[in-house]
């Protein structure tokens, strides 16, 4: 347990048998009337976000999160391998718990697996990662490297759009979070 003067950003709470993570909090003290805590929280399981309000210093319920750095193995059905790089033990987890991260996730690569009391409650991965370029259309004559964008596949599958300049086989940086183009690698 802890008090809403403890709350900081990415605490995980426990409010009616759902678990939230504190993305914003804000200590308000009025000039009239008792002080209180506004906060936004974001729902860890659905990613539903909301807005709770707090009166200072009542007691809520922390939820202890393990976040472990594993190794994504490889695919087995719907689940998604992962070892542990410590104890090597290997963990399977749903490939509805892993959600869109799948997109940018390449076997051998480090993820973040996060657990609350044994149930794996989401895979995050670095900000960005680097992946190439499977296939896409070449360019046309006059494309400059400003301008359109076309669409392209990455090595896991999932597909981007990229300036026109971009060819088959190049190495580019994606924004793991939205999915964009951030730029493409020099190798």
């Amino acid at each position: 347990m802890a008090t809403t003067n403890d709350l900081k950003n990415g605490l995980v709470l426990k409010i009616d048998n759902n678990l939230w993570t504190v993305i914003e909090f804000q200590h308000v003290k009025p000039g009239k009337g008792p002080a209180f805590v506004r906060t936004k929280l974001k729902n860890v399981m659905s990613g539903k976000t909301v807005d709770k309000t707090f009166n200072a210093g009542i007691k809520v319920e922390t939820a202890s999160v393990d976040k472990r750095d594993m190794q994504y193995l490889y695919k087995d059905g719907d689940d998604f391998v992962f070892m542990d790089t410590s104890t090597f033990e290997q963990l399977n987890v749903p490939g509805a718990t892993v959600g869109s991260v799948a997109d940018f996730m390449l076997e051998n690569q480090i993820a973040t697996v996060a657990q609350n009391e044994g149930v794996v409650l989401f895979v995050e991965l670095p900000a960005s990662v680097e992946l190439l370029i499977s296939y896409t259309e070449p360019g046309l004559q006059g494309d400059r490297s400003t301008g359109g964008t076309k669409p392209a596949t990455l090595e896991t599958g999932a597909t981007i759009n990229v300036p026109l300049f971009i060819t088959t086989g190049e190495k580019v940086k994606v924004d793991t979070r939205s999915g964009d183009y951030l730029g493409r690698i020099n190798s």
